[in-house]
């Protein structure tokens, strides 16, 4: 192909013995690599007149190409990265699946246009990984780095629910071919009609994402989301016992793993287990920093990775409830979407005085008034997941920040929970939750499936009004009333509690240490890039018990563990 080369390593969920990558075209003027998996392909194979040669779903992206061009994509279910390259056209066309569920990354300069699916993989044709210091004020703000951009100059994501076309001449063209604001008509429905349509619509998501050649597994965390995809998927899988996995956390009074263990004898899973403790976090840190490509967001993501290796044991591809809080309201600040709207009106100094004097226990008040403090719309729908204030990130790095709030908080319509949502589903969820639920499982050789994703569901949820989904103090309210068809009510009905890990104990405790070695050392790159006369005031605060900076701390030391793996993989090069 000239200039264009193409390469893949595959983790083979369908169509085993054939579908070999790179593919080529029938005719041999196409060819393809691909990463993920088109959930529908058996009905795009039987519509399409192709001379078909494999089993599987990888041509089937090659006969659509054939007879639809770039625009086939939007024919796909499912979750997908992949480049074609099209020598009649001598274009090549990247593209990434609507929600982001599948990571895709790419760098340009005069010379060269690459891609891969991890960051490191464009490390020889980068040189030496510099990092990005404009991206560290969206680090502090999201505790990852918002698309397009990422931790690492030059080298940016595509956007989810969009495609690049790359010419001969070097030129790339982005476009978007899908956002749910254009896709999800508002429907006018009653709520017990809102249920019957999630019902059936969720029910037709678990079915297809029950679709390969290997076995396929659950998680389930005993939560409401887990539980309900755990317990349709039951109902549709076939050929034995279908397996169930769970994480527990030591020291942690909130374990829910209890709750796992009922609702899998309900559906009659075989359940499996494995527990997180602190030894766990020193063992796999560095390590785990280097496959996420940035800093682990959330400490959850050492726990994701101990679930992914545990079911990978028995299975090669798992279900998961992701994605459901953030398109039907599942959190505590959802109930608060129209405060977040007019709250700029408080004084935000007063606010942050008040957040101050909180007692430790006050943590989640503390959230609160801290996102509520922020002067505008913008800055205030992402505060309630931010680690450090607008103000906070300019004395730490003492400069402005280069970029405002990512258009996501800015683009979205309707009323005020239905921005807060919309704004979620691309930032928090895209280049958080799902960046960490790839990178970890794939770590362990593991796919990941989210039904609660599948593009029907989601242009579903934007479609209905926003009363069925925070009812009053209910949250989530239509997905609940879905589970209760499906689940003991016991389990729709009790608090929710999360994947949560007990860093706060820990951090008084056997991680103390290591986080004012790593945070003060001279040679500490949060050190000489932060003040540090904060980040001494923020670890004696919280090791005196004064303040809970649990989630702070983690964010700088998470930055810290990353860069020194990024710097000793570097070998002998400095960034």
């Amino acid at each position: 192909m000239g200039s264009v080369g193409l390469a893949h390593t595959r983790l083979s969920i369908i169509d085993l013995a054939g579908s070999a990558q790179p593919m080529a075209g029938s005719d041999g003027r196409t060819h393809l690599v691909f990463n993920g998996e088109i959930l529908n392909y058996r009905q795009l194979r039987a519509s399409l007149r192709y001379p078909f040669r494999t089993r599987g779903d990888t041509e089937v992206l090659l006969a659509l190409h054939d007879r639809y061009g770039a625009g086939g994509v939007t024919q796909l279910r499912g979750q997908f990265a992949y480049a074609l390259h099209d020598s009649r056209t001598d274009e090549t066309h990247v593209v990434r699946d609507r929600l982001g569920i599948l990571p895709l990354y790419y760098y340009l300069d005069d010379r060269v246009f690459a891609f891969a699916s991890e960051i490191k993989a464009l490390f020889p044709v980068t040189g030496v990984p510099r990092v990005d210091e404009a991206s560290m004020h969206d680090y502090l703000a999201h505790r990852t780095v918002p698309s397009p951009h990422t931790f690492i100059e030059r080298v940016r994501k595509v956007p989810a629910g969009h495609r690049l076309v790359v010419r001969a001449d070097g030129t790339v063209r982005v476009s978007r071919y899908w956002d749910v604001e254009n896709h999800a008509p508002r429907r006018i429905v009653a709520p017990d009609e809102a249920v019957r349509l999630l019902d059936n619509t969720l029910t037709d998501a678990v079915h297809d994402a029950l679709v390969a050649h290997v076995p396929v597994g659950c998680y389930l965390s005993g939560g409401v989301d887990s539980s309900l995809i755990a317990a349709m998927a039951a109902r549709e899988h076939s050929g034995g016992r279908m397996h169930t996995f769970a994480a527990g956390f030591a020291d942690n009074p909130r374990d829910e793993t209890p709750w796992s263990r009922r609702v899998a004898r309900a559906i009659g899973s075989e359940h499996h287990e494995v527990m997180v403790t602190p030894d766990d976090f020193l063992d796999t840190w560095s390590r785990l920093s280097w496959h996420r490509d940035g800093p682990l967001s959330e400490p959850a993501d050492v726990a994701v990775f101990r679930l992914a290796a545990l079911a990978r044991r028995e299975v090669k591809v798992v279900l998961s409830g992701e994605g459901s809080d953030e398109l039907f309201g599942g959190y505590p600040k959802y109930r608060h979407a129209r405060a977040t709207k007019w709250a700029g009106v408080l004084p935000g100094a007063l606010l942050r005085r008040i957040e101050r004097s909180l007692p430790p226990g006050g943590a989640r008040l503390g959230v609160a008034v801290r996102a509520l403090s922020e002067p505008t719309y913008a800055e205030r729908m992402r505060g309630w997941f931010a680690p450090f204030t607008s103000s906070e990130r300019e004395r730490l790095l003492g400069r402005p920040a280069a970029r405002s709030a990512p258009a996501p908080y800015r683009d979205g319509r309707g009323d005020p929970l239905r921005r807060m949502l919309y704004a979620d589903i691309h930032t928090y969820l895209a280049d958080n939750l799902l960046e960490r639920g790839d990178r970890m499982s794939m770590a362990a050789s593991l796919e990941l499936r989210p039904p609660f994703l599948d593009h029907r569901v989601v242009e579903l949820a934007f479609g209905l009004p926003s009363d069925v989904k925070v009812r009053g103090t209910t949250m989530k309210w239509v997905v609940k009333e879905v589970a209760r068809r499906y689940v003991d009510p016991e389990v729709v009905d009790r608090r929710k509690v999360g994947f949560t890990v007990p860093m706060d104990v820990w951090f008084r405790g056997g991680l103390a240490d290591m986080a004012f070695d790593l945070l003060t050392d001279s040679s500490s790159f949060v050190g000489t890039h932060f003040d540090r006369t904060g980040i001494r005031r923020l670890l004696t605060d919280h090791a005196s018990g004064a303040r809970n900076e649990q989630v702070r701390i983690w964010t700088l030391l998470s930055l810290e563990v990353w860069h020194r793996e990024l710097v000793s993989r570097s070998i002998g090069h400095r960034i």
